[in-house]
């Protein structure tokens, strides 16, 4: 975020920078309001920081609106879908194959997928370890057999001592969209981005009959009520906890 907003912000001083026109920019850069609050925390705490060493007088993020966000529909992918789109990822570009089979099957962030580094891989246990996450708290994600074999592959494609990254970028702003958009274009699918992989993820969670809190966890979600969301695509699982009402 921060080399992204040092092009209209940078050279301007921190405390003649209003209100006003933080919402401006929110507006027409964020394609959504989850994208513009995100942002907005981003500036927010950017200046509480400046705040806390004497450098700002005030914040001017905490007068920007929030924006609603409306979490009713969450995008994910169908099996079908899944498979189409590896398909052609696998075909056009398979080098990147590992890295997007790896988002849906342990839901990672994109940050904490891209900043990986080998020594935090542990394949035998089968465990990936962040330090860095987005809720502050660190945690291990288990591999499960589809990406126990995504990361084997990787491996053997790429440089992997403790420090290398497990998925190197050609440079510091570089992304998957370059690869990724693509690939839903030709699969026909829309209204999906990367972050919608963690929806996937979530979302087969949920379908498969695992419990809001397990969903929790392996999300890194820090509430439980992210995780909650995905609750009644587990119809079934609902269903079986109501029905216990009657025989106890």
């Amino acid at each position: 975020k921060d080399s992204i907003l040092k092009e209209p912000f940078g050279a301007r001083p921190a405390s003649a920078i209003t209100p006003q026109e933080i919402d401006k920019w929110l507006s027409k850069h964020c394609k959504t309001n989850a994208t513009a609050n995100r942002y907005r925390a981003f500036f927010s705490l950017a200046y509480r920081l400046g705040m806390e060493n004497g450098k700002v007088p005030s914040n001017p993020a905490r007068l920007v609106r929030l924006r609603t966000e409306h979490n009713a529909r969450m995008r994910f992918l169908s099996r079908a879908e899944y498979a189409e789109l590896l398909g052609i990822v696998q075909h056009d570009n398979p080098k990147q194959a590992p890295a997007f089979i790896l988002s849906v099957y342990t839901g990672m962030r994109w940050g904490e997928q891209f900043s990986l580094e080998w020594g935090q891989v542990d394949l035998k246990r089968k465990i990936i370890r962040l330090t860095k996450t987005k809720n502050g708290c660190a945690r291990n994600v288990p591999l499960n057999a589809v990406a126990l074999e995504a990361l084997k592959h990787q491996k053997e494609a790429v440089a992997h001592e403790a420090g290398d990254p497990v998925f190197p970028r050609p440079g510091p702003r570089s992304d998957c969209r370059w690869w990724f958009e693509p690939a839903l274009r030709e699969a026909k699918i829309s209204e999906y981005t990367w972050h919608n992989n963690r929806h996937t993820f979530c979302s087969w969670l949920a379908m498969a009959g695992v419990s809001t809190r397990e969903i929790q966890v392996l999300a890194g979600h820090k509430t439980i009520t992210m995780a909650a969301r995905y609750a009644h695509l587990s119809p079934d699982a609902t269903a079986s906890a109501s029905e216990r009402l009657v025989s106890s």
